[in-house]
């Protein structure tokens, strides 16, 4: 049985161990998105709404997180959209369809909430599916005029960016501070931190630049 339903409180601590499961190794050796979840929840860009976690027989296997950012135009017009991340599924539980399920539903919602855009920052090997573009295809760019190859964009509503140059600003609580990560690590279960090949293809992926 698949359930999809928002986070609750009690489920924080189960919910930033499949984080920290489901990254660890992953980019980097060792992970901080686990600690993004746990601070995320008290940022004033947070939207508890579009915090959904998905179970399978009653277990909790994965999770999604949203919070508000913008995009400013040209003559400086602001325009509220979304992001999210992390979102992950634990790793035995992965390539089964349950992170395309729990994705989609949330798109479903965050229309409901009558967001029409969401940029993101991810492989796109794992997101073109789901309907993300390259940044560059919507004229949506960073504040240095620059087109990471890694940041995606989605409409929700058709047309909703009509064409025009827009500048990315990301919400400060992706801002991390390395040390609170640590400090945040040394009440946790010891694991071990390695090198492994996804770690280089992410920093391809993180370093490329559109022209």
């Amino acid at each position: 049985m698949i359930k999809i339903r928002n986070e609750e409180e009690t489920d924080y601590k189960r919910v930033e161990e499949i984080t920290r499961k489901a990254f660890w190794n992953l980019y980097i050796p060792g992970c901080n998105e686990h600690y993004l979840v746990h601070v995320m929840r008290s940022h004033k860009d947070f939207l508890p709404e579009l915090d959904l976690v998905i179970e399978v027989d009653n277990q909790i296997i994965g999770n999604i997180m949203y919070t508000k950012t913008k995009l400013i135009d040209e003559f400086g017009k602001e325009k509220d959209i979304l992001t999210f991340g992390p979102v992950c599924i634990l790793p035995e539980y992965q390539r089964k369809g349950y992170g395309k399920k729990l994705i989609e539903y949330s798109f479903e919602q965050a229309a409901a909430l009558n967001y029409d855009t969401i940029v993101i920052f991810g492989n796109p090997n794992n997101y073109v599916s789901r309907g993300f573009k390259s940044c560059k295809k919507y004229n949506v760019c960073l504040k240095n005029g620059t087109y990471p190859a890694a940041m995606m964009v989605k409409e929700l509503k058709s047309d909703a960016l009509d064409g025009r140059k827009w500048i990315y600003h990301q919400s400060p609580v992706f801002e991390i501070d390395e040390k609170e990560v640590q400090r945040f690590e040394e009440g946790l279960e010891s694991l071990e931190k390695k090198y492994q090949p996804s770690q280089e293809e992410f920093y391809i992926h993180s370093h490329s630049i559109i022209q």
